[in-house]
């Protein structure tokens, strides 16, 4: 999702994060690049996807298209895999065009069934199973992890999550937060208090969210708040639930705790089994 001047940004190529900073990267986009770039993967993105497109064809034999569930395919799926989240249930059917790659999805994945409320579950593959009733569906949860649990035990943490997800998105914490719990955090302090600019402005519009901080970075403005409310907070350990490690390019004043998380398939068939047969078929 491109942003700034888009006539720069006709067709972007990141093989490595030196390219995040050429290409002025906002924390949004560095959230969605930066895993796939720290994997080995290169990363096409842009406005121009037919110019994506031809580029991305010269160097690969398989394209993943990554788009979430604010937009559709770009380029018409082979196999289409869907994810639904029953911590938000109902937004698989009432969203757009989140419905619509329901409704078309070859797979779909129902990921926290371990975290999230029981019934929620149900009610969400129901869901589904009305919607799209010929897709292969997979139970599945994430298992979270970090890289410093020392750090967590029974110290005072602020938790930075994903800034789309507990903004617009309606969640009220993420990875982050259930990290702290999980790691035995003595508290997890409320950052409102400490919280400036747009920072403040977004917890007086997203009056859903719990004691998180989003990882708002539109501007240098934004960041700049982001880094101060970090820094004013009274906490021992700062816990990254967002994607990007925002301490490469902010000043902080406390250590960080970085949150992992992968998928852990409970019931269905298997993912890799289900990809696996399909590229015997191309």
């Amino acid at each position: 999702m491109p942003y700034g001047d888009l006539r720069k940004q006709i067709v972007q190529r990141f093989s490595s994060l030196k390219d995040l900073d050429k290409y002025e990267c906002t924390i949004e986009e560095r959230e969605e690049y930066e895993k796939y770039i720290e994997m080995g993967l290169t990363v096409y993105a842009g406005v121009d996807y037919e110019k994506i497109l031809r580029r991305a064809e010269k160097e690969a034999d398989i394209i993943l298209w990554d788009g979430g569930n604010n937009d559709l395919p770009f380029f018409k799926p082979d196999l289409h895999i869907v994810v639904v989240d029953p911590m938000r249930p109902g937004h698989e059917m009432c969203s757009y065009p989140g419905e619509a790659n329901l409704r078309m999805a070859d797979v779909i994945v129902v990921n926290k069934v371990g975290s999230a409320r029981k019934e929620n579950v149900e009610r969400v593959i129901e869901n589904c199973k009305k919607a799209n009733p010929r897709a292969k569906m997979i139970l599945a949860d994430s298992r979270i992890h970090v890289d410093k649990p020392e750090l967590i035990k029974n110290k005072r943490v602020i938790v930075v999550e994903d800034g789309p997800s507990v903004t617009h998105g309606g969640l009220s914490y993420g990875a982050g937060y259930i990290a702290a719990k999980i790691y035995g955090a003595s508290k997890i302090v409320d950052p409102r208090p400490y919280a400036v600019g747009d920072l403040k402005r977004a917890y007086e519009e997203y009056r859903h969210m719990g004691p998180v901080v989003p990882s708002l970075g539109y501007g240098e403005r934004q960041i700049r708040d982001l880094e101060e409310t970090l820094n004013n907070a009274e906490a021992d350990v700062i816990i990254l639930g967002t994607p990007s490690d925002i301490s490469r390019y902010l000043k902080l004043n406390k250590p960080v705790v970085k949150v992992f998380y992968e998928l852990v398939e409970i019931s269905g068939p298997s993912l890799g089994e289900i990809v696996e047969e399909f590229l015997t078929r191309i």
